[in-house]
């Protein structure tokens, strides 16, 4: 477990007991926090008691003494109908986060010499395939990587931060809207496509909460953006035009003059003036078609920006075994 050690002190309500709500809620107690957690499904609540969560009817409570307001991603606090305590929260001025911005703010609050690696994937589609590439290809170069978010495990049930950890993270576009503080290493968007228009209200808003994974980055940080639809290209262009921004296109359609692309079945790197193959990717059997083209794509951008040799990178992308039910081979 992560320990919320920013929040010590806080008075802040947690609703939504499923894996993110009960895990927020266990760092934010452990972390000195004082919790009035909520569900309005008795067996949630019930089942949140009894691994040591403190419950409170938060229809009682008094909305001007809380700090913070821990809002499940799931529940939505304005589109298509803002939930009971959104409503409660806002008219007392209560800031809604959700368990990603604990978590930011716990990085945020370690040394630099003792500050872990984030990796941090969205994208319309493709996010848990790229997420669990990431993390098979470092934790087969022997890295500590933790993985969580929107996939697995909840956020702050991951293991303790420390120097040498790499946190790999699918952030989805409900948890991004809420998050404000997250740096991360290495950003990617893989792709954006008409979803969730009933919460955000049109594909603009929604590409605005998307791009949000790239805040925050500094010049030492990497962005990664697939320009195989005409957001992303054009998303590439604008922020090219911004400094001090370090930018790897990726495709899985054509060639690049910079980034890293799939050709004819090759993935190939071209960040560098002169490019180079990575690895043949019809050898890799669990990621077949041109969408895992791109998250390979994606997934070698992101560890090759932490300083690892393409060679190995491209070996253990081949031994990728993929998703259950993803692609998945179940007989001969």
């Amino acid at each position: 477990m992560i320990k919320a050690n920013t929040f010590n002190g806080r008075r802040v309500a947690v609703f939504g007991l499923g894996r993110t709500g009960v895990s927020a809620a266990l760092s934010l107690q452990a972390g000195g926090a004082k919790v009035f957690a909520w569900d309005d499904r008795d067996d949630a609540r019930d089942a949140a008691s009894a691994e040591g969560v403190e419950i409170h009817d938060l229809s009682m409570v008094d909305w001007s003494t809380i700090d913070e307001f821990v809002l499940s991603p799931g529940v939505p606090h304005d589109r298509p109908q803002p939930h009971w305590t959104a409503v409660a929260a806002i008219a007392a001025s209560v800031p809604i986060i959700c368990d990603i911005e604990i978590f930011a703010r716990e990085i945020n609050a370690c040394p630099a010499s003792d500050r872990p690696k984030v990796i941090a994937i969205t994208g319309t589609n493709g996010k848990s395939t790229t997420t669990s590439l990431i993390g098979h290809i470092l934790k087969t170069l022997g890295k500590d990587a933790q993985i969580g978010g929107n996939i697995g495990r909840g956020v702050l049930d991951l293991d303790r931060m420390h120097a040498g950890t790499h946190y790999v993270l699918e952030l989805s576009s409900y948890q991004l809207e809420r998050t404000h503080s997250l740096r991360a290493n290495a950003a990617i968007l893989l792709n954006l496509s008409p979803d969730h228009l009933d919460r955000h209200g049109s594909m603009d808003a929604y590409g605005q909460i998307k791009q949000t994974i790239f805040n925050n980055q500094t010049a030492d940080d990497t962005v990664i953006i697939g320009v195989d639809d005409a957001f992303g290209k054009a998303l590439t262009t604008k922020l090219k035009a911004r400094n001090g921004r370090r930018i790897v296109p990726i495709s899985a359609q054509r060639a690049l003059g910079h980034g890293v692309c799939a050709l004819g079945g090759q993935l190939v790197d071209r960040r560098a003036r002169n490019g180079r193959v990575v690895c043949d990717l019809t050898k890799a059997l669990a990621l077949e078609g041109v969408h895992n083209a791109q998250n390979a794509a994606a997934a070698y951008s992101a560890v090759a920006s932490l300083g690892i040799e393409a060679r190995f990178i491209g070996e253990a992308i081949l031994s990728f075994p993929g998703l259950a039910h993803r692609m998945e081979t179940i007989g001969s």
